[in-house]
């Protein structure tokens, strides 16, 4: 057992040390002092405290402020989900690519200067990482993005919307989103509600067991659909509460399988939309996409925002309640997370003394 907690004392202890290293080998040598920074992770004061105390923190993205949903609403809601973050004993990290330095939680006006920019910052995926340091560019972080640069930090748990999947049709277009695989490699838990049902969801499901990703549904036995409770399909696993949530992280970097943890959060009821209504505005915007040739990561931006139009703006107020109680339940596991570790540490120092 002693061998077993000192994993777990390790893996929260390391935190600042893999900070303290970041800088180090990631900062510009002094000669190119002049380079502003690029090719540097910054780490907002607020976060790199937390994780040097070993206190909860929350990686959130960006791409939701800037493509998920139009100025003011985008900042706005950006406010509120740290807030919900806060109010639950956590603290928030945003993260987003500012003039090529990735930067691990974001002030006030760094969240506004991207919000302004809506889809004027690109849509970054993990392979757009590089090049966007190397331009210097503004990118908001899509979740294949946000799940690196936590996971070099040491930020354990991620709340997003809804992740990528394949598209429907993938069989076809191999259209399939990087969130996916970047799940089967990184190990950091997201906490979504499920996934958007613009995509093909089956698929999806089949696709992160085949790379190994466990899949839990939190206080349901059914995987949902984004802006609806349920998909008709049911979800392998299921979790009860923020503890349930925190031991299945700990597992998981206990056995070091390497593997990403997707955490599916069904909407609140009362802000659940209809399915029907949504389903059939996904297909008329479906069609709409394939008539004007919009593929790729465009497809998702403009699906999305036509969906919000065909429904009156009932999609995007389903969007903007999930995101939010998805933070407030990601806020309390990465509570409960850092309270389990907390607890084998203690159970450490009690077995040495």
């Amino acid at each position: 057992m002693a061998s077993s907690s000192s994993s777990s004392s390790s893996s929260s202890s390391s935190a600042a040390s893999r900070l303290s290293s970041l800088q180090r080998h990631l900062r510009p040598s002094h000669s190119r002092s002049n380079n502003k920074g690029a090719g540097f992770i910054k780490v907002s004061p607020e976060v790199s405290e937390a994780l040097s105390n070993g206190n909860a923190v929350v990686a959130l993205e960006s791409t939701i402020i800037s493509h998920g949903m139009p100025y003011p609403q985008n900042l706005e809601t950006a406010k509120e989900v740290e807030a919900n973050v806060r109010e639950k004993g956590a603290v928030p990290a945003t993260i987003a690519i500012l003039d090529g330095i990735p930067c691990v939680g974001l002030s006030i006006e760094e969240l506004a200067r991207l919000a302004n920019l809506g889809p004027r910052a690109q849509k970054t995926a993990r392979r757009d990482i590089a090049h966007l340091v190397a331009t210097r560019g503004n990118g908001a972080t899509t979740v294949s993005a946000t799940m690196f640069i936590a996971s070099l930090v040491g930020i354990s748990v991620f709340v997003t919307g809804g992740i990528g999947g394949v598209h429907r049709h993938g069989e076809h277009t191999m259209d399939i989103s990087s969130d996916l695989t970047e799940l089967g490699r990184t190990p950091v838990a997201v906490i979504s509600a499920g996934v958007k049902s613009i995509l093909d969801i089956p698929r999806t499901l089949e696709y992160l067991e085949t790379q190994g990703v466990c899949v839990a549904a939190y206080k349901t036995n059914e995987f949902p659909a984004f802006f609806t409770e349920t998909s008709g399909c049911k979800a392998p696993s299921r979790v009860d509460s923020p503890e349930d949530c925190a031991r299945l992280i700990d597992a998981n970097m206990k056995l070091k399988l390497g593997t990403g943890i997707l955490i599916a959060v069904p909407i609140p009821r009362e802000h659940s939309a209809s399915g029907s209504l949504i389903e059939s505005a996904i297909q008329k915007a479906l069609k709409e996409a394939r008539d004007k040739n919009i593929t790729g990561n465009a497809e998702t931006p403009f699906l999305l925002a036509r969906v919000n139009e065909l429904t009156g703006g009932a999609s995007l107020s389903s969007n903007i309640a999930l995101v939010k109680n998805n933070a407030r339940v990601g806020a309390e596991i990465a509570v409960a997370l850092t309270q389990l570790r907390d607890h084998c540490n203690e159970g450490d120092v009690e077995s040495m003394s």
